[in-house]
């Protein structure tokens, strides 16, 4: 769910957050700041803490579909193709007997889009006969779908029913390790690392913020650490910044 952007587009994505775009992050329970809580307070103070993304401010369903048509493709291609296919068929009844080259149409924008169409259709019928055509609310049960691996499950949980979860990809695994936030070597330990660190009430925030910065001052390659909120606490910016 990440996407590279331009730099025409950095003053947009940096504008200062207005009172709808905040969530207030509670403060730890002793009141002491660790180091994971206060990278989530300044990112959270730049960027704001609702999503930027059509696809993850819908209902569960929509998530879910969303999420799996996000999967290698750039955040705008997904909105796109979500939009259009959730105009036709917005519900997994209708998604389970559409036509399968009017979904492929619909979608074209998304990477893998013949693929994807055939799983997206697959997860609505499930939806429609076995849990009459409400989505699963546990994430062993969303695993279960085909398609469906544990970020994708996560992200349901976050941005789809608005509860504790924590979605790790290769982008927020990327960032955590490069600020210091964990010492990690996949995906799935870094989840647990972060778990560890961060109280339940910051979790659902982890994913959205980490990966804005990514997609804004954070990049793989020329991360721009000058203008950065957190760089007095990242330990990649206090190796690099220091030799200079």
């Amino acid at each position: 769910m990440m996407k590279r952007q331009s730099s025409s587009s950095t003053g947009r994505l940096l504008r200062r957050p207005q009172k709808g775009d905040q969530r207030p992050i509670p403060a730890s329970p002793d009141g002491a700041e660790y180091q994971a809580t206060k990278v989530l307070r300044l990112l959270a103070a730049t960027y704001g803490t609702s999503p930027w993304n059509w696809h993850t401010r819908q209902a569960p369903f929509k998530v879910l579909i969303g999420t799996v048509l996000s999967q290698r493709t750039r955040d705008e291609q997904t909105d796109t193709a979500a939009r259009a296919l959730f105009s036709r068929y917005p519900s997994p009844e209708a998604l389970a007997s559409a036509p399968m080259g009017e979904i492929e149409r619909l979608i074209r924008p998304v990477n893998y889009y013949r693929t994807k169409a055939k799983r997206v259709q697959e997860i609505a019928s499930i939806l429609a006969e076995r849990y009459g055509g409400r989505t699963p609310e546990t994430i062993d049960e969303l695993m279960a779908l085909p398609g469906v691996g544990r970020k994708t499950a996560s992200c349901v949980i976050v941005y789809g029913f608005r509860r504790a979860a924590l979605p790790v990809d290769t982008h927020v695994h990327r960032i955590a390790n490069r600020i210091g936030l964990v010492r990690t070597r996949s995906p799935e330990e870094t989840e647990r690392a972060l778990m560890d660190v961060l109280p339940e009430s910051h979790l659902m925030l982890c994913n959205e913020l980490l990966v804005k910065h990514g997609q804004t001052l954070c990049r793989p390659r020329g991360p721009r650490c000058p203008e950065c909120p957190v760089v007095e606490t990242c330990a990649y910016a206090s190796r690099t910044l220091g030799q200079k």
